[in-house]
């Protein structure tokens, strides 16, 4: 079965010690499978993180970073930020750095910012880039320079990469603050990671209708993943399912089977939009196929608007166009009031439809929650543009419930600027209850 051989090459390439290099022709000959089968693999163990691809480098096995230590960049991460080339020390790639020093001083100086797992960002200095090895930093070297042999030398023996660029040192650190960034606004997003419950109560394909009643007493659960004997889901079983059937009779004849799946990396409003759609309560989460948790509806809902009361530290592009917004109540509905900022505009200074999109789906939101739904998920938008809106122009979006029910809710919404009608809309949106 490929499945099988796929699992074992994800099992392989655990096993193997961090740091090492990896090659689909290398898996496909060990592990006596087609090259085609390893590359898949290969890509499934970078999405979960094992291993790293860097262009003129290659694939190595590196350490799975935790959520709390996101905002920290292996070596490896970096030669793919700054479009880099490893000149010597390529076994250290896997290794994380603390911080970024840009060597931009007398050596006497710069030794003292220099620490062990730091990386010197300088030019074409030798005995700087030798200090920096020597004190057990790693060396970025910009402007398209190369090297002396006995720096690369020293960085192969050290397992510290020298890094090199073409790129200047203000691009560089520009670069590399922006890639942190991007990993701290992911940080403030919660995942099923954050919330599952590992180690769940599951079933297995030889269970009977008795099992489960037994399970239901020991657990006061009803619904449960239904495993092979690989520990693979391939059924779920509620309630629903074993109503009215014989004690004796197999729990995969009557399990639902191929039930919705996900990952630890899947994102909680994915999830949330998941159940609405699909009707479920209950979801397993699994890793290379085989069940590790399962999230709940009502942990989803708990974990969502727990996240709604937390303090934002980073700002993404939606809390940007929001941030000169303010929020009015008018009967049946609410007001957004503000301006039109450089940062909404498209490539002629107009409004970008995409940040009045924004603006029309979260006062539908807010006109929600005002009717006391919290969490809501968009099922369906209508929109019209009639009239263009410029920079710096104030407007105004209304926001009114045009029906409500204990499932959906349909908003409508209206866009002004300077007192005329610029867009119409249209929402609907479904509500995730408990």
């Amino acid at each position: 079965m490929s499945e099988t051989k796929h699992e074992k090459i994800i099992e392989y390439i655990e096993s193997l010690s961090i740091g090492s290099k990896i090659s689909v022709r290398r898996i496909a000959k060990e592990l006596k499978v087609s090259e085609g089968t390893a590359y898949r693999a290969i890509k499934e163990a970078e999405n979960i993180g094992l291993v790293s691809t860097m262009p003129r480098v290659g694939t190595i096995r590196i350490k799975k970073q935790g959520k709390g230590n996101i905002e920290k960049l292996t070596f490896a991460e970096i030669i793919n930020i700054v479009e880099g080339t490893v000149l010597g020390g390529r076994g250290g790639l896997h290794k994380t750095l603390n911080k970024f020093v840009i060597g931009a001083m007398e050596i006497d100086a710069m030794v003292k910012y220099i620490e062990k797992d730091n990386l010197l960002i300088v030019g074409n200095r030798i005995e700087a880039q030798k200090k920096a090895l020597e004190l057990g930093a790693a060396v970025l070297i910009t402007g398209g320079f190369d090297t002396e042999d006995q720096i690369k030398k020293m960085a192969d023996e050290k397992e510290l990469p020298v890094i090199q660029t073409a790129y200047d040192t203000f691009t560089i650190a520009t670069l590399i603050n922006r890639a942190i960034y991007d990993r701290l606004i992911k940080k403030d997003i919660v995942l099923v990671e954050d919330i599952l419950v590992a180690n769940p109560d599951y079933l297995t394909l030889k269970a009977t209708v008795a099992d489960w009643k037994q399970m239901v007493k020991e657990t006061t659960h009803t619904r449960f993943p239904v495993v092979d004997e690989h520990m693979k889901v391939v059924g779920i079983v509620t309630t629903k399912d074993v109503a009215g059937a014989d004690l004796s009779c197999s729990i995969e004849k009557l399990m639902t089977k191929n039930p919705v799946t996900v990952t630890l990396k899947t994102s909680l409003a994915a999830v949330a939009h998941t159940m609405v759609w699909e009707g479920i309560e209950l979801i397993p989460v699994v890793e290379n196929k085989k069940l590790i948790g399962v999230v709940s509806r009502q942990d989803v809902m708990k974990a969502l608007q727990q996240g709604q009361k937390q303090p934002q530290v980073s700002m993404t592009i939606n809390d940007a166009v929001l941030s000169g917004f303010k929020e009015e109540e008018i009967p049946g509905g609410i007001r957004l009031v503000g301006e039109i900022t450089p940062m909404m505009t498209n490539h002629i200074g107009g409004a970008s439809s995409g940040a009045l999109m924004i603006l029309l789906t979260n006062a539908a939101y807010a006109a929600l929650r005002k009717a006391k739904f919290l969490d809501t998920v968009v099922e369906n938008v209508t929109v019209y543009f009639f009239k263009p809106v410029q920079i710096e122009s104030p407007v105004s979006v209304e926001a009114k419930i045009l029906d409500m029910g204990r499932k959906t809710g349909k908003v409508d919404l209206t866009m002004y600027c300077r007192g005329n009608i610029v867009c119409k809309s249209l929402l609907s949106a479904q509500i995730l209850d408990r």
